[in-house]
């Protein structure tokens, strides 16, 4: 619950709550669709660069829709995110290893446990569109919606 803004926010003060909200990782529900087929799992995500990262083994049937339409959604309790998912190859062979580092001290077990390197490839989802939920401190519920591919925001209080 945070404190309902008193204006119309800036993309980045609206970035910057979504990712707020987000933390430094968590587990999300990812939509991806190839021909009406429409798949929903949960991954888990890293936040950084303004954008969302996890890793995948690349002979999932998530992956091969992600090749065919990188048009995905993620979800995590009231942050629905909508953008564009880009394979950024494989995570052993990420330049300066960010992505491990922080998957490692973030989420060590799925770390430990699911980290085969010769086939676990690396996701970048870049943000186009974005619906929070929350609460007010009197309980009353608003969205802000984030349009980042045109720039704009609005916020709207849920009766």
């Amino acid at each position: 619950m945070q404190k309902r803004p008193e204006k119309e926010l800036t993309v980045q003060e609206a970035q910057e709550r979504m990712f707020g909200l987000l933390g430094t990782h968590k587990i999300m529900a990812l939509a991806s669709s190839v021909k009406d087929h429409v798949m929903v799992r949960n991954v888990s995500c890293l936040f950084y660069d303004g954008k969302i990262w996890f890793k995948t083994d690349k002979n999932f049937r998530k992956t091969k829709q992600l090749y065919e339409n990188p048009r995905v959604a993620l979800c995590w309790n009231g942050v629905q995110v909508e953008g564009k998912a880009r394979i950024a190859g494989l995570v052993a062979e990420e330049p300066g290893k960010r992505f491990a580092a922080l998957y490692d001290k973030y989420l060590k077990n799925s770390y430990n446990n699911y980290s085969h390197e010769d086939t676990e490839i690396l996701v970048e989802v870049t943000p186009g569109f974005a619906e929070l939920w929350d609460t007010d401190e009197n309980g009353d519920a608003y969205q802000i919606f984030i349009d980042f591919d045109r720039g704009t925001t609005s916020l709207k209080p849920y009766d």
